[in-house]
């Protein structure tokens, strides 16, 4: 009888795990819609940011949010979004006194429902003495 507890024991340990690795995993192709510096407004400070943008509604509004002090829009490869197929993953970085930081997707992956987005600093700036803000 013992022998058989043990064994159901067991067999409910191997069925109620769940293996969590990342087998399943996939890498996305994905591409660059702009990467560069806002110039910082005092006035309206943009804050360090990470989104998802799955609608024109959301993408028109974060166009205006970065355009207060240049107008951003007009350096993006595509501002036509078609939105059934593609969403916008954007970040920003935080402000930095000097130039030559940038913020970049290296990697997306997803798995199931979510997207995985590997954000590194590539450039650590240091170039030049002006307040930027890497997008």
């Amino acid at each position: 009888m013992k022998q058989i507890i043990t064994l159901f024991s067991f067999l409910f340990l191997l069925t109620s795990c769940s293996n969590d690795n990342n087998s399943n995993q996939s890498d996305v192709s994905f591409s660059t819609v702009v990467q560069k510096d806002l110039s910082p407004s005092d006035q309206k400070p943009i804050a360090e940011t990470k989104v998802v943008i799955t609608d024109a509604q959301a993408w028109n509004a974060f166009i205006t949010k970065i355009s207060v002090v240049n107008e951003e829009s007009k350096y993006f490869i595509d501002t036509n979004i078609d939105f059934t197929k593609f969403q916008i993953i954007a970040v920003i970085d935080q402000k930095y006194l000097n130039g030559g930081h940038t913020i970049d997707i290296t990697k997306i992956a997803e798995n199931k429902n979510k997207i995985y987005v590997k954000v590194e600093k590539l450039h650590t700036g240091n170039i030049a003495t002006v307040l930027t803000q890497p997008y």
